[in-house]
This record gives structure tokens, C-alpha cells and sequence, in this order.
């Protein structure tokens, strides 16, 4: 088998997590993360649709990693996210970072707003 090394151009992948954190291109951040193309961001959750509108021009769509376990995103922040044009799959933030580093590898413009596990 041919073994090649992943090349992620100037996107930070997540590198690990764990309880109340993210390892993201080997930077730990406490608490609720928010990544795009742009940098890599504290999130307040969903009460806070407004940062993540604000990456609106940086990502074509959002995964939304809501914990240990997949849960419905609050209808009023799927609205307006949807407003604003951003689209976004929801699903178990452990999924959300294996999703988004294969989708950096392939070049994609992708966002993730995690809740840690």
C-alpha cells in the first residue's frame, strides 16, 4: 500500500479532542470551537448564529458538532444559518472533525462549530 502524507495548505486540522477541548493544528482550545479557512475561533454555542454568519464568504457549507452524541440543532439557529445562505450538516462533534479533515485534505472551503465532548 502507498502511503501518502496529507498536505492541508493554510487550514489547521484537528489534531485530537477530548473532554472540554480541541486540539486544532496542535493548538488546544478550551471549550466550544469555531473553524474556517479564516482561523480558528471560540464559540459561544448556539446562541451565537452571529460568529458563524460572519464566515459566511469563507465556507460553500458548516458542520455542526453538537457533543458527544448527535442532537437537533435549535431551529432558530438552523434558520438563520439558512437565511444567510450557509448550508450545514449536524452531527456528533467526533464525526465533525474526521468529516472536516477529509474534507480540507480534498481542498473544500468547510467550516465546523463544535461543542466539546
Amino acid at each position: 500500500m502507498r502511503m501518502n502524507e496529507v498536505q492541508f495548505d493554510d487550514s489547521r486540522p484537528v489534531d485530537g479532542y477530548g473532554p472540554g477541548f480541541f486540539r486544532v493544528g496542535g493548538e488546544v482550545v478550551q471549550g466550544a470551537v469555531l473553524l474556517s479557512p479564516g482561523g480558528v475561533a471560540a464559540w459561544a454555542g448556539f446562541e451565537d448564529a452571529d460568529a458563524v454568519i460572519a464566515k459566511a464568504g469563507e465556507v460553500d457549507f458548516l458542520l455542526i458538532g453538537t457533543g458527544a452524541e448527535i442532537a437537533h440543532a435549535p431551529a432558530a439557529f438552523r434558520h438563520a444559518l439558512e437565511t444567510a445562505g450557509i448550508g450545514l450538516e449536524v452531527m456528533a462533534s467526533p464525526a465533525a472533525c474526521r468529516t472536516y479533515n477529509v474534507l480540507l485534505a480534498e481542498g473544500r472551503r468547510v467550516g465546523a462549530a463544535m461543542l466539546p465532548v
